[in-house]
């Protein structure tokens, strides 16, 4: 019996066990996977160079080509046969007949199953409906697919069993396929528009003795050998400054840090950012840096900076804006007043009202940064630089000169969510030494976010940290705008999951 008569209807486990069969019988005649076979094209590269071309032009040509690929469709016939083959480029027809293969060869065609993988030798010809198609000499049967592949017409529609199953999501979705092709050249573009500017890319650890580098709970593991916790890296931060002092001036990571925390739309515990860090500049220039890799991606994969994201526009092509906090606020919630918005009492009832959780950090600018995560931040469509944010929750900052109690640093906001962090860096050993001292506090009083004492990082800034510059982009928040995907297991290839 054949799992291809549409009046019998199996379930997978019965699928399955007929496919082991057909695998059992193919090892008694050879070899069940063979790896000798080679092609010389792909489907996307042929229908590029043939697929415009006229009946009448091509066929006489008798172009000879090799494919290989996931038979997806297959419509076997009496004297004569079609298949689509997908291949990492695209997909492309085949037509399979007697003539062509032999009458043995097209019986066992016959046989074959939707998600085998097959080699295919033959010459391209139009169709009389204008398809490119290749008409087969030869048959290869590479790998045989033992499961089921989704409903051709239902796709593979259940969410989590995309996640889980990434790999049948990427055979059954070509959205999905062009998400991940667009991931790649997105990571791509921001490398080269690092290298021109004269960044050199470099590798810093991601298990560290003390983590540090952002206000984050680590995840803890155990070096046997030394007998010592070590901490997956929540940033690469602190390794990257000491390479400034070291005298490599301009340099950036593309890199996988890791948070202990909750996993939600945006959230995952590890994640890919790039951080970079730039000698004798301030925040102004990463600002312009921020915004013009970002634009450069969005260029990059969409053709242009004015993209659509939810089905509004997004502008990525105009100068980005420039808010403080107190600013932004202001602009969401004009009936606030001047004078409620130092008002620590009023701060905390807002805070609360608004359902945010008040700062574990006292100070009017840790409560007014909490009203602005509450009232503000979601409203951000177009890009928005938040800039002047309070010393108490900018550790590693360096304060301004101008605005007491604040720090040269930003955030940027794009669809309401948080993209890119970066500020001046702090570049005084005693200053940092005393800031350290205050993240330990908060850390001694339950704030498990709050940062670690870091004595060796003490010490290379005592060597001198040059005036500098630093920025981190979310790479898979960037990549959710870019693809105008909803959740940020959309663009990871292996989300964290739950055990099933």
């Amino acid at each position: 019996m054949s799992e291809h008569n549409p009046v019998e209807q199996f379930d997978e486990n019965q699928i399955i066990a007929l496919r082991r069969e057909k695998l059992n019988e193919i090892r008694k005649n050879g070899i069940a996977f063979p790896n000798q076979y080679r092609r010389d094209a792909f489907a996307a590269d042929l229908q590029a160079q043939y697929g415009s071309l006229e009946k009448a032009e091509l066929d006489p040509q008798e172009v000879a080509v090799k494919v290989a690929g996931r038979m997806m469709l297959q419509r076997a016939m009496g004297k004569a046969s079609f298949a689509t083959i997908q291949d990492v480029s695209g997909q492309i027809q085949v037509y399979v007949n007697n003539q062509g293969v032999g009458e043995e060869a097209h019986n066992a065609f016959k046989h074959w199953d939707l998600g085998d993988i097959i080699g295919v030798e033959g010459t391209l010809f139009k169709t009389n409906h204008g398809e490119l198609t290749i008409r087969a000499a030869k048959l290869h049967l590479l790998t045989k697919s033992l499961r089921p592949l989704p409903d051709k017409h239902k796709g593979l529609a259940d969410q989590e069993t995309k996640y889980r199953q990434r790999y049948v999501d990427l055979i059954a979705n070509a959205d999905s396929r062009e998400v991940f092709f667009k991931r790649s050249k997105i990571i791509q573009t921001i490398r080269n528009y690092m290298v021109n500017e004269r960044y050199l890319e470099v590798e810093t650890p991601m298990m560290h003795p003390i983590p540090g580098g952002a206000a984050a709970k680590p995840f803890v593991t155990h070096h046997n050998a030394l007998d010592m916790p070590l901490y997956l890296r929540i940033a690469p931060e602190l390794y990257l400054k000491r390479l400034v002092i070291g005298g490599f001036e301009r340099v950036f990571e593309i890199n996988r840090s890791f948070r202990n925390e909750g996993m939600s739309v945006r959230h995952n515990p590890e994640f890919t950012m790039m951080e970079f860090y730039e000698a004798f500049c301030t925040y102004e220039r990463m600002m312009e840096m921020t915004e013009g890799v970002i634009r450069a991606a969005a260029q990059a994969v969409c053709g242009t900076a004015k993209i659509s994201y939810n089905g509004k526009e997004v502008d990525l092509e105009s100068p980005f804006e420039r808010l403080t906090i107190l600013q932004a606020i202001k602009k969401y919630n004009p009936h606030y007043t001047d004078e409620q918005l130092f008002d620590e009492a009023w701060l905390k009832e807002e805070i609360v009202k608004l359902g945010e959780k008040l700062p574990p950090s006292p100070g009017i600018g840790s409560l007014q940064l909490a009203l602005f995560e509450g009232c503000a931040e979601g409203k951000l469509w177009n890009p928005t630089f938040i800039i002047d944010y309070p010393v108490e929750v900018s550790p590693l900052a360096r304060a301004s000169d101008t605005k007491p109690g604040l720090t040269d640093r930003f955030e940027l906001f794009v669809v309401g969510r948080e993209l890119a962090n970066g500020y001046s860096e702090l570049n005084d050993p005693e200053d940092q030494a005393e800031r350290f001292k205050a993240q330990v506090a908060q850390k001694d009083a339950g704030d498990d976010e709050a940062m670690h004492y870091d004595a060796d990082y003490i010490r290379a800034m005592e060597f001198g940290l040059p005036p500098t510059g630093g920025s981190g982009i979310g790479l898979d928040r960037l990549v959710m705008l870019l693809t105008d995907s909803q959740t940020i297991r959309d663009v990871i290839l292996f989300p964290q999951m739950r055990p099933e």
